[in-house]
């Protein structure tokens, strides 16, 4: 198996995502491509020991910035490393790919070049949330279709339900469909048709749920458009990082919450480990034809490493095989709709 690596994209220098991606070697059997410019990678991976025959460099000359349109980008560059490394996997020459860089920029590489697995109307963005109970919640979309139909959610729930049950090993898992409250009158008239096709299917689809329901445990998915999943993941790193920060200023106020904090020190570590976004190896483009993992631009070694770990798994349980049979199982596949004799693209 191998994983492309996008190490050019992000908003750090390339030198910490190969050392990311040269640590991941060490928790799996998979080989690594790493794309972007060839001599900054070769004086990169001079500082690290790592398996010479476990990676592999290829070059590209150009990057996508954050700040460049998607759709312009990826006709006036298309040998950005992005491009490259989706390239790979459209080729066959790698089983999956990561990148830090631009999310539309991604998305619009992986759905252009990679296409739809067979039966998905839309592609989503599939992140992970803390939850009291130390396990997490499976969001999407955060990102990829900012407004949906109500075949979208549908299908965003059976894709969500398959990630976390072939990835994390749960039998049944308990999806729920993001509201303004949990009556089933409640929510958009695109929630609503939804939520009537949802509790026919034989998934455990457990109704509408609000906010707080995505943080205590009660719930394995949560489906939503990818306007509200990207504000709600924002707002879930910038109030994970607050509350550390206050948390550490208030014990620096008295010597006698430092010394209480010495005893505390496993613990503190613990909560910050559950509220660090880059333990969750960044989100997956769930829904197109190949193993797409976006990491936050922001990427340290540590988001690559467990980004890699998470690419490798869903490679290793062959997701998307199980995808494409649930939808038409369901008979919720574009292609074999069951539903009111409706065109689903007119839900």
């Amino acid at each position: 198996m191998k994983i492309a690596v996008d190490v050019m994209s992000g908003e750090r220098s390339p030198e910490p995502l190969v050392h990311g991606a040269l640590e991941s070697l060490k928790e799996h059997n998979a080989s690594i491509i790493l794309v972007g410019d060839k001599d900054i990678i070769t004086s990169a991976l001079k500082k690290y020991p790592h398996d010479k025959s476990r990676i592999e460099i290829v070059h590209s000359t150009q990057i996508i910035k954050m700040h460049e349109s998607p759709t312009e980008a990826i006709k006036q560059k298309p040998d950005a490393s992005v491009m490259v490394a989706t390239q790979l996997v459209k080729n066959g020459l790698a089983d999956g790919f990561i990148s830090p860089g631009n999310t539309g920029a991604t998305v619009a590489t992986a759905f252009w070049k990679l296409g739809r697995l067979k039966g998905v109307s839309r592609p989503a963005i599939l992140a992970k949330l803390p939850t009291s109970s130390y396990k997490y919640t499976a969001i999407l979309d955060v990102g990829a279709i900012p407004e949906c139909k109500a075949i979208h959610l549908v299908q965003f729930a059976v894709m969500g339900a398959v990630h976390v049950s072939k990835l994390y090993d749960i039998k049944s898992p308990r999806i729920g469909l993001l509201c303004n409250g949990e009556e089933e009158t409640k929510g958009t008239a695109v929630s609503r048709k939804a939520y009537k096709i949802l509790k026919k299917l034989p998934v455990n689809f457990v109704g509408n749920i609000e906010g707080r329901n995505l943080f205590d445990g009660s719930i394995d998915v949560a489906v939503c458009d990818g306007f509200t999943g990207n504000i709600i993941l924002k707002a879930t790193e910038g109030v994970g990082l607050t509350i550390y920060s206050l948390l550490k200023t208030e014990i620096r106020k008295s010597i006698i919450f430092q010394a209480s904090a010495l005893l505390m020190v496993k613990v503190f570590k613990e909560l910050k480990k559950k509220i660090d976004y880059q333990e969750y190896g960044g989100a997956q483009l769930i829904g197109v034809n190949g193993v797409c993992i976006k990491t936050h631009g922001s990427s340290s070694t540590k988001d690559i490493k467990n980004g890699i770990k998470v690419a490798v798994k869903a490679v290793q349980n062959e997701m998307n095989g199980e995808i494409i049979e649930k939808l038409k199982e369901y008979g919720v596949n574009k292609l074999n709709w069951h539903f009111w004799g409706e065109d689903p693209e007119d839900l």
